[in-house]
């Protein structure tokens, strides 16, 4: 697929990736690093933590919850036990990477008061934060795959998610 969608020989593809697998983790690597481009350009602001904090969880799932990243997914999960190496460069290129920058995210929002991280910490507050953006929408997408989430459904998980997270986190008022 990958051969034909490039329109060159196989003997090309294999000319720059020694095995299926590296051939795979460079695909996994591009499809994340295009993915986090839009959290990227996401700019924390002080006063605006709730707004940030809604803008990642909209980019976020706007990427998890499209068809090809589910596929990816999926793939990645399943070959996890056979090819391990596989699994761990999806979760640095992808969960990872994303915690680190919420991680900075809150950081800023730390320096700014708006947030007490602590008892537990920016990466845990961070890796709260993305996994309550994944969770149920994601088990959702993965289990029904030919459903869609409205808007008014995405909406209504990001706000969830953020008062959630506000609430557990937010710097106590003086």
């Amino acid at each position: 697929m990958i051969q034909r969608e490039a329109g060159v020989s196989k003997s090309t593809v294999y000319a720059h990736y020694p095995s299926k697998e590296a051939l795979f983790v460079a695909v996994i690597e591009a499809e994340c690093s295009a993915s986090t481009g839009a959290i990227r350009g996401i700019t924390f602001h002080p006063g605006k933590l709730e707004e940030t904090l809604t803008a990642v969880a909209r980019a976020y799932l706007s990427v998890i919850l499209s068809p090809s990243a589910l596929a990816l997914f999926r793939v990645v999960i399943a070959e996890a036990p056979t090819f391990p190496n596989l699994a761990r460069a999806f979760y640095l290129a992808g969960p990872h990477l994303i915690q680190s920058m919420v991680a900075e995210y809150l950081a800023s929002a730390a320096a700014a008061g708006e947030v007490d991280l602590s008892v537990l910490g920016r990466d845990t507050a961070a890796a709260h934060f993305v996994n309550l953006v994944r969770s149920e929408p994601h088990m959702q997408c993965l289990t029904h795959p030919t459903a869609t989430p409205s808007a008014a459904q995405v909406d209504q998980w990001i706000a969830t998610v953020v008062t959630t997270f506000v609430r557990a986190y937010g710097a106590p008022i003086a």
